[in-house]
């Protein structure tokens, strides 16, 4: 809920305590600008801080009592009534139309927001309604401006959670399952091409929605998709994962907003039969291993072909001009290739905690602070313990990746979140904590740190943008990248150093 400034006075805080006694007259302009700088964003009136957005409302002009939110200074949803919504009919009522159903005792309503979608599904007759959002402050907005106030109704349970996470937990059966416009428009972490809700709508996803539905039960999707082979794609998983089509209705301009419903049973009131447009996006639907639900194919786009080049020629320029010639770093190659895997390890850590606890920024931070205790006791270990000889540590790495390769993590799904959470960090952070023993132990031995430092960052950046490669082939073959390049780095390394050769002080920042 802080603001930027909060954080960024937290922030300069911290510098000021680690820097001092030497703490520079330049370095403490440098800290009361950045606090300056995020301290003019964070009055401005209107806005308010969720874990995930900027946000502000306002009140609809030509209608006071609708409230319009808008998230990073994009126009988001809005909180209007159910009786508003009636007058101009629109694709929030499409699914139980089509869908019928005799009976609405329980309804899930994924992607809750300010309410609206709640408070039709109360009209509509639902006797409970569970509604699932993951931002806080839309939740809170919705109870503070909604006008018919469904939050505050005794039949509406609300969870503030992913919900996906919400959807392996719960052991509740519904009668209609609403995916009511959940396009979260923000990234998982800056290090994955992730978004929020990616792992909503995969094919694993959906079958597990499936189970919970009862036999007579509904499941409908309704957002604006933009592109018609986008609709395509949804309505062929739901077809794949319940054995017949759905019924698909647009509203207004073709492609834009739809609605896509489908009974359990296969009697969902249709006027015609859903067919394709584009058979191949319907045939491909994604995966918990491929989730680019907005990917038409398996690419890289040019614009983030681009913005990679970019990143590659500043970072190699500003490490140039620190460290020295590349022609110096070429001794160091092996830390090259180590900082290039250690980047795709983190950001396979956060790809797969995602899918298994949710993408939430809580689940975030405890990945990144693993990563960090992982790095911290690699330092450690190999400052109080005689490590064995290089190449031994490069075999228990590649055994490690090998392992965390084989076991598929929808494997882990099933599990209770107590062994689930330890599973996962004994597969996925065992390879990291064994690279950085592999690190300290090279970083021993050189005779520049700055210049090796250097060859290891300007890796990590490669590394960095490597995660792209995840958009042609899937999540799960990254690892075959790592160990590939954990490879390189031990036949471009002095392997056959031993501990006892080289003394030198660890330094307390490794990859």
């Amino acid at each position: 809920w802080a603001p930027p400034v909060a954080w960024g006075a937290l922030a300069a805080v911290l510098f000021a305590v680690l820097l001092r006694p030497g703490l520079r007259v330049v370095q403490v302009v440098a800290l009361i600008a950045l606090v300056f700088a995020l301290g003019r964003e964070s009055i401005v009136p209107g806005y308010s801080w969720s874990p995930y957005y900027r946000v502000e409302y306002f009140s609809d002009a030509s209608n006071p009592s609708t409230t319009g939110i808008g998230v990073n200074g994009i126009i988001y949803q809005a909180a209007v009534s159910v009786a508003d919504r009636k007058r101009d009919p629109s694709v929030y009522f499409l699914p139980y139309q089509r869908a019928a159903l005799s009976k609405l005792d329980n309804v899930l309503i994924v992607g809750a927001g300010s309410g609206t979608d709640t408070a039709i599904a109360l009209d509509a007759g639902a006797r409970h309604v569970d509604a699932v959002e993951i931002d806080p402050r839309l939740y809170q907005l919705g109870v503070q401006r909604h006008p018919d106030h469904p939050y505050a109704d005794p039949r509406v349970t609300v969870t503030i959670d992913d919900a996906r996470a919400f959807l392996e937990r719960t052991n509740a059966q519904y009668d209609l399952i609403l995916f009511a416009m959940p396009d979260a428009m923000t990234l998982v972490s800056g290090q994955s091409s992730l978004r929020l809700e990616s792992y909503l709508f995969t094919v694993q996803a959906v079958e597990r929605a499936k189970e919970h539905l009862r036999p007579t039960g509904a499941i409908a999707f309704y957002n604006y998709y933009r592109e018609d082979w986008l609709i395509d794609r949804l309505a062929g998983t739901l077809q794949r994962v319940f054995g017949h089509p759905p019924c698909v209705d647009s509203v207004g301009e073709v492609g834009r907003l739809a609605a896509i419903t489908l009974r359990v049973d296969g009697s969902t009131a249709c006027p015609q039969p859903w067919r394709p447009t584009d058979v191949q996006a319907a045939q491909t639907p994604v995966t918990d291993d491929y989730p680019f639900l907005y990917l038409n194919e398996r690419s890289i786009p040019a614009f983030y072909l681009l913005a990679v080049a970019l990143i590659l020629i500043a970072s190699s320029l500003l490490v140039r001009a620190v460290a020295g010639p590349f022609r110096s770093m070429r001794r160091y190659l092996d830390l090259f290739f180590m900082g290039a895997a250690f980047l795709l390890l983190e950001t396979k850590s956060v790809v797969q905690f995602a899918l298994l606890f949710g993408t939430t920024w809580f689940v975030n931070a405890l990945v990144f602070t693993g990563v960090l205790v992982a790095v911290l006791l690699a330092i450690e270990v190999a400052r109080r313990v005689t490590l064995p000889n290089p190449a031994y540590l490069y075999g228990l790495l590649l055994a490690a990746v090998g392992v965390a390769w084989m076991v598929p993590v929808g494997a882990l799904l099933g599990f209770d979140p107590a062994p689930r959470f330890v599973a996962a960090v004994v597969i996925w952070f065992t390879p990291i904590f064994i690279a950085n023993l592999v690190f300290a132990e090279r970083f021993r031995s050189v005779e520049a740190s700055n210049i090796a430092f250097g060859a290891n960052l300007l890796g990590a950046m490669v590394g960095g943008v490597l995660e792209y490669v995840s958009l042609l082939t899937g999540y799960q073959a990254l690892l075959i990248l790592v160990a590939l390049l954990y490879g390189a780095a031990f036949v471009a390394g002095p392997v056959r150093l031993r501990r006892a050769d080289a003394r030198a002080p660890l330094v307390p920042a490794a990859r």
